[in-house]
Order: C-alpha cells, then structure tokens, then sequence
C-alpha cells in the first residue's frame, strides 16, 4: 500500500463511512447506495477509489457485486492495520464522525432483515427435500459433534469450507479457526449463506463462488479443509480432492463428511447425488493419491444411510496418477 494514495482515499467523508460500514460486514454496492442515501453511481466511483487503494476489494457473484474491506488484523497489511485502528479511534473521539457512523448501522438493519427474508423463502421453497433427507441419516448435531470431536483441539490455522451451502460449517468453526473462506458454486446458496453469517464479525468468514475442480485460490493456503455432504456431487472425486489437495499447507488437515456406500437410488433424481456414498478403501485411496495420510473412518450409523467422517493429513505433493473411487 501507497501512503500517499490511502491518504487521498481516505480523504472524503463518505469514503470515511464507506470503511466503517465494510468493518461491520460485507456489504454489495447497492446495499451501500441504500444505506448512505447516495446513487449508486456515485457510490461505485468511491468505491473504486477505495479499491484502486486497497483498502477494499470487490467479490463478484453472478450479477451482485460484493465489497469487503482490507484492513484489519486478518485482512490488511501493518498499514492497513494501522488504517483500521484510526478509523475506530476516529469513531470513538470524533462526535460528528461517531454520529454519522452510528446512524449508517442503524440503516444496516433494514439489509439484514431483507437477506433473512429472502434466505427463508429460499429454505421455505427446499425445505421439504431437504427435510427427506435428514430423516435418513444422523441428527445434524450429532455428526456436528462427531466432526468437532474428529478435529480435536488442534489449531485449525485458515480454514476453507469447500462446498458451504447454508454456512453452517462456517458458523460453526468461525470462532476456532484464524478465518473461515467459504465457497459454493450456487448463487442461492450463498446468498442464503450471507443471511446466516451475517452477524459474525465482517473478517471472520468470507464467502466466495467457485467450483470445487478449480479452486479460485492460490496452492497452500489453508490449513484446513472441509468437505461436509459435497463430495458425493462429484463426477470424478479425484478431481476436488486433487484441488483441496493443492490448496492445504504441508501439514494440514482435510476432513470429509459424507454417506457410506448405499444403494438408495432415488437420491440420484431426488437430491442429485452422483455417488451413492464410498466406501473406506475408495477414501482412503482417494485420500492418499491426492496427497493425504488417511486416518481411520469415524462411522455415525444412527439412521439408514450410514454418515462417515474421514480425515486425512497433507504430506508432500500428491503422487501417482488420479484414479476414480469406486463406490
């Protein structure tokens, strides 16, 4: 970061409100234009401004185009940092400043009730398939508490949550991991995620569109992964597995939840499910052909179909030619 250039962003009162608003969460530009009363014309031209500084960034989904601040201890560089820290004092000592600040998150309500209304008529629309399928595994909160469990008390480091859908993984490791990434190929769903993490500090989980067979992410920059009910969406497993795989630190963990083999073929046209579960050779094999060291199965057998949890430890890079597991 140029000082010469952040002082210039900075240098404009609702620029000054802008970086408030994005510390407190994650917020599209027409969301911002709501909240300062302003045109969004004008607000994508401060935006701009703020992003060519880097003290933000956009993060496009479909048509929507998101903005995230880069400032902060997770998020920014020492000067970025120390921009964050200014800011907060400013808001503190300055009355006119904490005025104008505290009116803008007032304005923040009336965007999170419209996500969360549009995330339950979301639910309402799936809830009943969504509901089938619970009822033929493990209660949630059990293979929750398995997974946790299976995690131990190790730090969790960067944690990517690959395949999020309704963030509930995210929301549940927000608070033991250094940052949460969360991504799903399915606007809906991250939009339905947005709803759901809203109220987690704004550098706690960022959300990301992506597919989980190129991951939008540099090699080795997480050091955990989950794969929670996703993998059996893949056509070749091998092929997520090998981008996870290029994403985890030497070291890190991979942790998948999904079904044992079973022979429930309705869920292939009900649920779209493309692998009717795996078995622990075809993970464990999987697993390792990517570069992992394979624990052993952790199994929840409390409804027909069988929830295993499979974990795996990152080794050197992955060695072998990528085979497809068998079911």
């Amino acid at each position: 970061m140029r000082i010469e250039t952040i002082m210039r962003a900075l240098a404009d009162p609702t620029r000054l409100r802008i970086m408030r608003l994005l510390s407190a969460m994650e917020l599209a530009v027409g969301e911002l234009a709501q909240v300062l009363g302003q045109s969004q014309p004008r607000v994508s031209r401060h935006v701009g401004i703020l992003c060519d500084a880097g003290l933000a960034e956009r993060q496009r989904e479909g048509s929507w185009v998101f903005l995230r601040a880069c400032v902060g201890k997770e998020r920014g560089s020492p000067v970025g940092e120390a921009v964050s820290r200014l800011l907060a004092t400013a808001e503190r000592e300055d009355a006119d400043f904490a005025a104008a600040c505290a009116d803008d998150r007032r304005q923040l309500a009336a965007i999170r009730a419209a996500r969360e209304s549009s995330a339950e008529t979301y639910f309402a629309r799936h809830a009943e398939v969504w509901d089938e399928l619970r009822q033929l595994h493990s209660p949630d909160e059990q293979v929750e508490a398995k997974l946790v469990e299976a995690l131990g008390d190790a730090p969790l480091g960067r944690l990517l949550d690959i395949g999020t859908g309704t963030g509930r993984m995210a929301e549940l490791f927000a608070d033991r991991a250094e940052g949460v990434v969360a991504l799903d190929k399915s606007l809906d769903m991250l939009r339905f995620a947005r709803a759901k993490l809203q109220n987690l500090p704004s550098d706690a989980v960022e959300l990301v569109q992506g597919d989980f067979t190129a991951l939008p992410f540099s090699a080795q920059g997480f050091d955990t992964v989950l794969l929670h009910q996703v993998l059996h969406f893949a056509q070749d497993p091998a092929a997520p597995l090998a981008e996870a795989a290029r994403v985890t630190r030497p070291g890190g963990r991979i942790a998948i939840v999904d079904f044992a083999a079973h022979d429930r073929e309705e869920l292939r046209d009900r649920h779209a499910h493309v692998r009717l579960g795996f078995t622990d050779a075809a993970i464990a094999s999987l697993l390792a052909e990517a570069g992992f060291a394979p624990a052993p199965a952790i199994a929840l057998e409390g409804g027909e179909l069988v929830v295993k949890i499979w974990i795996g430890q990152r080794l050197g890079m992955p060695v072998g030619t990528r085979r497809k597991a068998s079911q």
